[in-house]
């Protein structure tokens, strides 16, 4: 409902709400939490609510709702970190889809140390999704599906702050 509610604003809403570096500097911090909030147009916020829907039906149970706060703000840490420290090029970015690897990543987690069947397939997809774009770019059509410019350091990045998170939290819980 908020992300439909931000959408609803247009260009005026996304140009207010998104990560833009200038402005992050010049005093508008908002935008590296509400960057992540605003969308492209419906058709990419329609591909973010699915995969939404996908991680919440795979993995919603593999984390109290308390560790899945923790998670998702260290992915949007990662996430704005890693654009501002080694994406100084990086005018603007708007979307969920790089929160959305570092729940992935979370939850192939918590079904690789229950020992899941399903763990080395979402590993294995995960890694090779990651690893494709790092290496040769934007996955085919994900552009056009988007509706705009995809920013695939978002992806890794936001996988990056959920593995921190885990193992901050797997820190703590033993003594040292």
């Amino acid at each position: 409902m908020l992300l439909a509610t931000i959408e609803s604003t247009g260009d005026a809403g996304r140009l207010l709400l998104r990560y833009q570096r200038d402005a992050i500097f010049a005093g508008e911090w908002w935008r590296l939490l509400t960057g992540h909030l605003v969308h492209l147009g419906w058709a990419h916020l329609a591909l973010n609510l699915m995969g939404l829907a996908l991680m919440w039906a795979l993995f919603a149970g593999d984390y109290a709702p308390r560790q899945w706060l923790i998670i998702l703000a260290g992915s949007v840490v990662a996430i704005d970190v890693g654009f501002l420290v080694f994406n100084p090029d990086l005018a603007w970015y708007v979307g969920l889809s790089g929160v959305l690897h570092g729940v992935m990543l979370a939850g192939t987690i918590a079904h690789w140390r229950r020992r899941e069947p399903d763990a080395w397939l979402l590993a294995l997809f995960l890694v090779a999704k990651l690893v494709y774009e790092q290496t040769l770019g934007v996955m085919p059509f994900s552009a056009k599906s988007a509706g705009g410019p995809v920013v695939v350091d978002a992806h890794l990045y936001g996988a990056i702050g959920a593995l921190v998170v885990l193992a901050g939290l797997t820190l703590l819980r033993k003594p040292l």
